[in-house]
C-alpha cells in the first residue's frame, strides 16, 4: 500500500500527507485538552501541582510510551533519527531553552500553543507565531546564524549512544515503554480526580499520540522509499520557517512532513474549536502589550534554533526517544520559564498591592 502510493505520488507528496494527518490529530488533541508546558511551569512556579501539570504528564508520558513500545515491537529504529544520531549541542541546549522558556513566559504559550491559538482567532498568537518564525529563520540561516553557531559550538556531543539516555544508563527500551505506561495511567487517574474533564485527559493523551505516529510514519516512509528520508516527528519552528519561507521564495512549495504538519495543526485545532464553539477574535489591549509577546517571540525563535527544537519538537519528540539534548533543553526550559513567572510576579507585586 505505501509503496504504491510513494510509487504513484513521490516521496514529497506522501510525507506531507503524513504530516497533515500528524498534524490534524495534534492540533485537535492538543486545543480540546488546553495542553499547554508554559501553564505547566506557571503552576509548578507558584508551588501548585494542577490540572495544567497533569494534562502535560499525561502527553508527555503517552508520547514515550508509544515510541519506545513501537520500538519494543519491532515497528520503529530511531537510531539514525537526528536527535540521536548526529553531533547535539549542549550548550545550546542549555541555553536555548533557557531563553524559550522566559519567552514562552512573556509570549504566555510556546511555539505550538500559539499555533494553535491561532487557529481559534486569537489574532495575538499569529503575530506572534509569525514573528518567532522569521527570528528563527535568520537564527537558522541569517544574521543571527553566526552568534548561534559560536554559542552551540561551546560544548559539542557527538551522535551515537552518548547522546541516549537510556544507552549510557544501560536501560533498555521495555523498561522504559514499562515506566511509561505506569506514569500514563497514574498521571490519568490523578488528572480526573484533580477534576481534569475525563475528554480533556484522553485527549492529552492523544497529544502523545500524535507524537508517535509522526515517528511512525516517517520511519515507515524512509523504509519504503528508495530515497533518503529523515525519520522526525513533532516539531513546529523548523518546519513553521520552512514553510513560510517557502511559500515567500519559491513558487512551488517543496513538500515534505512539515510542509504537511503545520497546516495541519491549524485545521485540527481550528475545527476542535469551532466543534467545541471556542472559536473567537482575540486581540492585543492594554492588559496584553504587545512589545512583551514581540520580545518573547524572539527569545523563542533563537532559543528553539539553538536549542535544536521548540518545547514539543525537543521536549516531546526528542524526549520520547530519550535524546540527552533534548531532555536537557526541556529541564532548561522548565528552569527558564519558572524563574521568568517569579520575577514578573515580584515585579509586580507591589504595585497590585498599592493599587
Amino acid at each position: 500500500m505505501l509503496e504504491m502510493l510513494l510509487d504513484r505520488w513521490g516521496d514529497g507528496a506522501v510525507l506531507a500527507a503524513a504530516g497533515a494527518v500528524t498534524g490534524i490529530l495534534f492540533g485537535a488533541m492538543a486545543q480540546h485538552s488546553r495542553f499547554c508546558l508554559r501553564a505547566a511551569t506557571v503552576e509548578l512556579s507558584e508551588g501548585k501541582i494542577g490540572q495544567r501539570i497533569y494534562i502535560w504528564l499525561i502527553a508527555f508520558s503517552a508520547a514515550v510510551l508509544m515510541v519506545q513500545g513501537a520500538i519494543v515491537f519491532g515497528v520503529l529504529d530511531v537510531s539514525e533519527a537526528r536527535p540521536l544520531a548526529a553531533t547535539g549541542s549542549m550548550s545550546g541546549a542549555m541555553i536555548g531553552g533557557a531563553m524559550f522558556g522566559c519567552g514562552m513566559i512573556l509570549a504566555r504559550g510556546c511555539a505550538s500553543r500559539l499555533l494553535v491559538l491561532s487557529a481559534t482567532g486569537n489574532l495575538r498568537a499569529l503575530v506572534t507565531g509569525l514573528v518567532l518564525t522569521l527570528v528563527a529563520q535568520a537564527s537558522l540561516r541569517g544574521a543571527l546564524s553566526p552568534l548561534r553557531e559560536d554559542l552551540a559550538g561551546l560544548w559539542l556531543l557527538e551522535g551515537g549512544a552518548g547522546r541516549n539516555i537510556l544507552s549510557v544508563l544501560g536501560m533498555s527500551s521495555t523498561v522504559a515503554a514499562v515506566l511509561a505506561a505506569v506514569a500514563t495511567v497514574a498521571a490519568l487517574v490523578m488528572a480526573i480526580r484533580r477534576g481534569v474533564i475525563t475528554t480533556h485527559a484522553l485527549a492529552a493523551a492523544g497529544v502523545g499520540v500524535a507524537v508517535g505516529l509522526g515517528w511512525l510514519l516517517t520511519f515507515a516512509i524512509a523504509q519504503t522509499s528508495f530515497e533518503v528520508v529523515p525519520i522526525s516527528s513533532v516539531t513546529f519552528t523548523g518546519p513553521s520557517t520552512d514553510t513560510l519561507m517557502g511559500l515567500v521564495n519559491t513558487a512551488e512549495l517543496p513538500l515534505g512532513f512539515g510542509v504537511g504538519l503545520v497546516p495541519g495543526v491549524f485545521i485540527g485545532a481550528g475545527g476542535m474549536a469551532l466543534f467545541s464553539r471556542e472559536a473567537k477574535i482575540e486581540r492585543f489591549g492594554p492588559d496584553t502589550p504587545m512589545e512583551r509577546y514581540l520580545i518573547g517571540a524572539a527569545l523563542m525563535g533563537f532559543g528553539s534554533m539553538l536549542a535544536g527544537g521548540c518545547a514539543v519538537g525537543a521536549g516531546m519528540s526528542g524526549g520520547s526517544i530519550f535524546a540527552l539534548t533534548a531532555w536537557t533543553a526541556l529541564f532548561f526550559m522548565w528552569l527558564g520559564a519558572m524563574v521568568t513567572h517569579i520575577a514578573m510576579t515580584r515585579a509586580t507585586a507591589p504595585r497590585t498591592a498599592g493599587a
